[in-house]
């Protein structure tokens, strides 16, 4: 809260640089350049960048840091050394509490990555935070839209940079909690591309998901690609529709053509995850699912039997409800297999997050205090 930012100004050739070292030996500290002509590795001599005995005499940054065929412009000279947080894990595991500590440990905002929480309709059975958790820490990304509007991971890359972008004008951290692994690895990594592929491939999966049930395109799935079998939620009629294309389309895995092209973000990126004892996890989930029943979820569902078929409900905790409705079993069955369904999630869940070398993982139990240990040796603060 004390700290001080000293900023040199004045002409160009009036000294600048000579009173910034001779200020960053006095203060033993180190210099930020903001002088946007020196930030190009291929400019030196017309931009009088500093020689080598100044840049020997005290650290600088943002000198001949970029080429001048990048894009660059003033919103990244800002965000350039700021810290994105994400929290990651299995359902249940306790994301969002630990979001909220560290928000208010770094005096930043949330920005959800829950691709379930989105909806303005869902809330009991997607575990949106509650009044007291939403009241501890600005969230984004909570309810914003309706069930009934399209929505996708591209449009939320785009939003989420966006705010996040904003946010770190005021702030250097922000702090990502999601349960959707494609939707965390948008914002850090950007989207897997994938080649075009002929249009009637999906008009005739569509017409056999109807014809045929959404059990034939899962087994197709699982022959093509059963590595991606394994991670996707199978039950959401899109996501399968999009998997099978790519592999029918291109005669290769859906699977191959994710992370091949990383993108690198101009803000730096920590991922942490929570885990435990997979029975612990399921008797997590198990009290989770109980709990909801007991607040409601049973009437929040069936106040969106009506509009069943969007893409948006089909998803665990609503769908084995619906089934339930249309009386396809009774309502034990039904919170059984929600319960069943959602251990399943858990388990794609860590399936997506355990290939990925760069989490940083933590015991659900961990102490706060040793978790930001963690992370300040990870990233200098």
């Amino acid at each position: 809260m004390n700290k001080l930012l000293i900023a040199v100004v004045g002409p160009t050739a009036i000294g600048k640089t000579a009173l910034g070292i001779k200020l960053a030996n006095h203060f033993n500290t180190e210099i930020i350049s903001a002088d946007s002509r020196q930030f190009f590795k291929e400019m030196s001599i017309g931009t009088a960048v500093p020689d080598e005995d100044e840049l020997a005499a005290a650290k600088h940054h943002f000198i001949q840091h970029i080429s001048v065929e990048e894009e660059y412009n003033v919103s990244l000279f800002i965000i350039m050394n700021k810290l994105l947080i994400a929290v990651v894990g299995p359902t249940a595991i306790g994301k969002t509490a630990l979001g909220i500590k560290l928000a208010n440990h770094f005096n930043t905002e949330i920005i959800s990555a829950d691709s379930r929480q989105f909806f303005k309709e869902m809330s009991i059975g997607t575990a949106v935070p509650d009044e007291d958790e939403l009241a501890a820490a600005k969230h984004h990304f909570i309810q914003h839209i309706s069930v009934e509007e399209e929505y996708n991971v591209g449009l939320f890359e785009q939003e989420a940079l966006a705010k996040i972008e904003a946010l770190f004008i005021e702030h250097d951290v922000v702090i990502m909690v999601g349960g959707s692994g494609l939707y965390v690895d948008a914002v850090i990594k950007g989207l897997d591309k994938f080649p075009d592929v002929d249009p009637e491939i999906r008009s005739t999966l569509t017409q056999r998901l109807e014809s045929e049930g959404i059990e034939s395109l899962q087994n197709q799935l699982q022959i093509l690609d059963p590595e991606h079998y394994e991670r996707i939620d199978l039950h959401n009629k899109q996501r399968l529709l999009r998997a099978l294309e790519i592999c029918l389309g291109t005669g290769k895995p859906y699977s191959s053509f994710l992370a091949r092209n990383t993108v690198q973000r101009p803000f730096n990126t920590l991922k942490i995850g929570l885990n435990a004892a997979r029975q612990l996890i399921y008797d997590r989930i198990n009290k989770r699912v109980d709990m909801m029943i007991e607040k409601g979820l049973i009437e929040e569902a069936k106040g969106l039997y009506a509009k069943r078929e969007l893409n948006a409900l089909q998803t665990v905790g609503y769908r084995e409800l619906f089934g339930y409705f249309a009386e396809e079993f009774d309502l034990d069955t039904a919170i059984e297999e929600i319960k069943k369904n959602t251990r399943r999630f858990a388990k794609r869940q860590l399936t997506w997050y355990r290939k990925d070398e760069t989490i940083v993982w933590f015991d659900y139990n961990t102490p706060f205090e040793e978790i930001i240990q963690r992370i300040k040796e990870k990233v200098p603060l």
